[in-house]
């Protein structure tokens, strides 16, 4: 809702429970909804597979159309409310966690939302989560409603996050988490507004990569297939050879799905074969014991040959045609909705800040602080009204700023390039140590609207 900036069919939003469903949110030139059983049979749309889920799941599930720019970009899925308690995971009459998984190998980008005031990680969200593993680098979290505790509160809050999520998230990396409050209401707690604002930029700029990156990642999800395929096709064979021809199969069988754990790290050994390449040995328990396997296939090491000539040329092949494309097409960037309220303007991210600071106004900025930078630089004997670089330096270094940070400052002080600094330049440069030190961050060149009023002509005939 805070992505569009305006309401799709099917929506509810509240504090209490709502969504019960799977809402595909989707563009079209009309509004409207598509139930789930319509929408499993439509070609045009990416769901079919969807439909061996049965009709529990599909009275769930709809995809809502409506025409909004943010939606010509990227489709998003929102998933139910997560509830604790035993009740909710038995009443939803089908597998949650498999549809899940399902929509986790597909999409782009998995964002978990959190509430400031609800922390706790429920049996069932626990289960949610860990059906997203092998997609951790798709994994982005969100803590929303931010704004309605103060930062001493919030410190602890994140803290409590970064705790659970680390308990039921086996990584050794900590998780992108995005602090917020993500609507349209004013902000409750304005504190932390401006860590608020910075939060969000980094949140939409991630967002808005996704289409160029799709491809790419389309890619690495067919090499993760690939491999993956090539995995069971090693095990399958080895169930298949260790199988006796006539008496005992029954019995074979299950001491080989018991032997799994075993028989992974002998592949492991036998064909070079890394451990996170292989499938879950407790589902691949599972189905392998609906399996006659005798009707399984013998090894075919031409097939494999193909798999990895797959993987070492065609693949590096493909990635250079993407680039190739990439780079002659114009940058495909989200548009629409929230993403178009913060790109430009007087409230963009960062407009009237730092280097940023007087853009707009006629007076050079510097000059409010000039008479006390001024005072500094009489104390270091100007020549000529110039100081050279060493006079310089010693002021420079006290502000303990590394030499090369320093080193910039003193490259954008030095309009004219003659290696000493007048009382305008020394003064800019005294600015540009004052924008560091406030955590901004210094701009490559020097804008138009920072260079001194003395230095300003001849400057810009050279440019």
């Amino acid at each position: 809702r805070y992505l569009l900036e305006q309401d799709f069919p099917g929506m509810r939003i509240g504090p209490e429970p709502t969504t019960d469903s799977f809402i595909a949110v989707m563009y079209g030139e009309t509004e409207g909804n598509v139930p789930g059983n319509a929408l499993v049979v439509d070609p045009k749309k990416p769901f079919r597979k969807l439909g061996r889920f049965g009709n529990a799941f599909l009275n769930r599930f709809m995809c809502s159309q409506l025409p909004n720019e943010v939606l010509k970009s990227i489709s998003i899925i929102d998933s139910p409310g997560i509830l604790s308690g035993e009740k909710q995971r038995i009443s939803r009459g089908y597998d949650f966690c498999q549809v899940l998984q399902w929509f986790a190998e597909r999409v782009d980008r998995i964002i978990l939302l959190f509430d400031a005031h609800k922390l706790d990680i429920s049996d069932e969200f626990s289960e949610a989560i860990k059906s997203f593993r092998g997609q951790d680098d798709k994994i982005r979290v969100v803590l929303n409603k931010a704004d309605q505790v103060d930062t001493q509160q919030l410190m602890r809050v994140y803290g409590a996050l970064m705790w659970s999520l680390g308990k039921v998230i086996d990584t050794p990396e900590v998780l992108r988490v995005y602090i917020g409050s993500f609507w349209a209401h004013p902000l409750r707690n304005t504190d932390n507004r401006r860590l608020f604002e910075a939060e969000a930029q980094d949140l939409f700029k991630d967002i808005q990569s996704l289409p160029q990156k799709a491809a790419v990642r389309k890619l690495n999800d067919l090499i993760k297939r690939a491999r993956l395929a090539k995995v069971h096709a090693y095990i399958i064979s080895y169930l298949k050879k260790e199988m006796p021809s006539v008496f005992g199969k029954e019995n074979k069988k299950k001491e080989l799905i018991n032997k799994l754990p075993e028989i992974y790290i002998q592949l492991q050994r036998e064909y070079h074969i890394s451990a996170g390449d292989f499938p879950e040995v407790k589902k691949m328990q599972e189905q392998l014991e609906n399996c006659d396997f005798t009707k399984f296939h013998s090894l075919k090491p031409k097939l494999i040959e193909t798999v990895d000539n797959m993987l070492a040329n065609k693949i590096a092949s493909l990635m250079n045609l993407i680039r190739q494309e990439e780079s002659n097409m114009p940058t495909e960037m989200v548009h629409g909705g929230a993403f178009d309220g913060t790109m430009a303007g007087p409230f963009g991210h960062g407009y009237g800040e730092g280097a940023k600071e007087g853009a707009d106004e006629e007076e050079w900025v510097v000059a409010k602080d000039k008479p006390a930078y001024d005072e500094i630089f009489y104390t270091l004997s100007p020549i000529n009204g110039k100081i050279s670089g060493i006079s310089a330096k010693k002021e420079m270094v006290t502000s303990k700023l590394p030499n090369s940070v320093l080193g910039k400052i003193w490259k954008l002080a030095d309009c004219d390039g003659d290696g000493m600094l007048d009382d305008e330049e020394f003064a800019l440069a005294k600015h540009l140590i004052k924008i560091k030190l406030d955590g901004y961050e210094l701009p490559g060149t020097l804008p138009s609207h920072l260079v001194p009023p003395s230095h300003r002509k001849p400057f810009q005939t050279a440019e």
